[in-house]
């Protein structure tokens, strides 16, 4: 059964499009646009593409899932996804690292006993053992002030719907392999994630919801190098240094009289 009709149809009234704009955009007469929402005819290939461009859907979700009954594709409750763990001689469960080096084989082999088996593991403490973690080295400086070999610990979100606009996470995709971004979730708009660096520089971009494989919610970070007092935009220079010496002395002063 096709939901290509009433698909277009909500779509169009949800993103506030005329018959008429949508027939303009399309190069079609508004009568096919009609004609489609009432399951009269059906658009050639090249148009269906183009629909679907216009609309911000995949043809599939467009073709065969009821959007406006069920939400959007990405919004759907995902299968339960069997994690692999490591556990110390105690059982209790180890933080896999997952390596620069090892990002590119993790894409392929996040499901396999056997490849999980030879990355690095560890342990730390106080963190809740009501969630599953796994860490992540970053590379590139697209998140800074966390620089290149930075450890991100990530607890496992196991459905898309509860990612939190604005918060960090690390997401294993089809697309885009493992990225670390702060995330904006707009899948109930348009079935995609935004996905933003804290490095201004880069320029922030979309993947869609379907091509997302895991979540990783940042809830810790491992690094070597210590943050400066002043800003991080702005390298430590000589006289800031002075500066912060005269204000260190300048206080001493004040506590002796």
């Amino acid at each position: 059964m096709s939901f290509l009709a009433s698909n277009l149809r909500f779509l169009r009234k949800q993103k506030n499009i005329t018959q008429n704009e949508l027939a303009d955009q399309l190069d079609v007469q508004r009568t096919m646009i009609s004609a489609y929402e009432d399951g009269r005819s059906e658009p050639k290939l090249a148009t269906l593409l183009r629909l679907s461009e216009v609309l911000d859907v995949g043809v599939e979700e467009l073709l065969e899932h009821d959007i406006e009954k069920q939400g959007r594709k990405a919004l759907q409750k995902r299968g339960i996804n069997i994690l692999t763990i490591a556990t110390d001689e105690n059982d209790k469960e180890n933080i896999t690292l997952v390596g620069q080096k090892a990002s590119a084989g993790y894409l392929n082999g996040y499901a396999d006993p056997e490849y999980m088996e030879t990355l690095p593991q560890f342990h730390l403490p106080n963190l809740s053992r009501q969630a599953t973690y796994r860490a992540f080295e970053l590379s590139g400086d697209s998140m800074l002030p966390l620089i290149p070999g930075t450890i991100v610990i990530g607890g496992y979100v196991d459905q898309l719907k509860q990612i939190k606009s604005g918060k960090t996470y690390v997401l294993v995709t089809q697309t885009e392999g493992v990225v670390y971004k702060r995330v904006f979730n707009y899948l109930e708009e348009n079935g995609k994630l935004y996905l933003v660096s804290d490095n201004e520089h880069y320029k922030p971009y979309e993947v869609k919801g379907e091509d997302v494989l895991e979540i990783w919610e940042a809830k810790a970070f491992i690094s070597t190098d210590f943050p400066n007092p002043g800003d991080k935009k702005k390298p430590l220079t000589l006289d800031d240094l002075g500066e912060m010496i005269r204000d260190i002395h300048a206080d001493l002063r004040k506590i002796r009289g």
